[in-house]
């Protein structure tokens, strides 16, 4: 007999103790380890190997950061990182006569080898337009003029529908009350019965243009969205999540928001892949429904398989962590969806 098929036979009694036991020696080990820093540490070596792949994955994203600055190409997470820096150092009251010297070196260093590597796209004319602005406004300094003249051996003069810092007044007015905007908010339920219609690359294109406008940390945009369109190859994607058993089969679409932890030098940053990749889901979740398209977040727990089967299904590097998986479609009318009561205001405000 297996020990499945012997566990299945204990008597109820038999198996809650047993469970409990084995809760309890848990729970007593987790209050010894969490006592320090150290006991910690010791314990997700020791006892839990919970945590190995972040581990992993974060010392591979701060090795292909620096692999890619140390290439002849573009970095763009740097490159982005450091050109909105300068913007913020341009909108600064007062703005200070100088600033950015210890990083204007590296950052016109990466500019130049995209431009020299052929690399031409949005962000490239943005860091033109704003490192132009820079050098104009800031004073004199050997390490400001140094990479002043190399700059401008690189520079693509710009003069129409520049790529700098505006000011507020300039926004479009929104059109949008927030009763408006309230409607659109309790439209967007967790849909999980579609109809068997397909979805079109060009609406997700619209949407995923609206997703990239949310804000993210330094402009790094550090993810992406890989789209698995048609029933089957959606199945296959949805059923590596938990918590999709007896509805993945009539998802006609999923997407999987992935980090990238590349986009990173330093470890302290390795969390917010899932602040910028959590942003943009939401505002893709609302631009899905503004064009007739339903959606519905599933969850990502961080766990060894599921991770390992996405990563082959996708093709995903090591370093590049899934931060949710989003369904899409077009909602079956008679499909349910859960009331799913809400926090009121009263319970998630501590003023201070």
């Amino acid at each position: 007999m297996s020990l499945m098929s012997l566990a299945r036979a204990l008597p109820d009694p038999v198996k809650n103790a047993i469970k409990a036991t084995r809760d309890n020696t848990g729970l007593a080990l987790v209050r010894l380890f969490s006592s320090s820093g150290f006991l910690s540490s010791a314990y997700y070596c020791l006892i839990s190997r919970e945590f190995d792949r972040e581990h992993r994955a974060v010392l591979l994203g701060r090795l292909h950061f620096a692999q890619r600055m140390r290439g002849k190409g573009e970095n763009d997470a740097f490159l982005r990182r450091n050109v909105h820096r300068l913007e913020k150092g341009l909108i600064m009251r007062p703005r200070r006569s100088t600033f950015a010297e210890d990083y204007i070196g590296p950052t016109v260093r990466c500019y130049a080898d995209a431009t020299r590597a052929g690399v031409i796209n949005g962000q490239q004319r943005w860091a033109n337009d704003v490192l132009t602005d820079y050098f104009s406004a800031v004073g004199s300094t050997p390490r400001i003029d140094s990479a002043k003249r190399a700059f401008t051996s690189t520079e693509n003069p710009n003069e129409t529908n520049r790529c700098v810092p505006y000011p507020h007044s300039q926004l479009p007015d929104c059109p949008v009350s927030y009763d408006e905007l309230m409607v659109l908010f309790r439209r967007r339920r967790s849909v999980r019965w579609y109809q068997d219609k397909p979805v079109s690359n060009e609406l997700i294109e619209q949407a995923v243009s609206a997703a990239a406008l949310a804000p993210s940390a330094c402009n790094r945009q550090p993810f992406r969205f890989y789209v698995s369109n048609g029933k089957e190859k959606a199945a296959e994607v949805a059923k590596c999540a938990g918590g999709t058993a007896g509805f993945h089969d009539n998802l006609p679409c999923v997407i999987a928001v992935v980090g990238d932890l590349g986009c990173y030098p330093e470890a302290r940053d390795r969390h917010v892949v899932y602040i910028d990749g959590s942003l943009a889901a939401m505002q893709l979740m609302l631009a899905l429904e503004s064009l007739g398209l339903s959606s519905c977040s599933i969850n990502w727990p961080d766990v060894e398989e599921r991770e390992r089967q996405l990563a082959k299904i996708l093709g995903l590097a090591y370093q590049e962590r899934t931060v949710m998986l989003l369904a899409v479609g077009y909602a079956d009318p008679t499909g349910g969806i859960p009331y799913s009561d809400k926090k009121t205001a009263d319970d998630l405000i501590v003023f201070n």
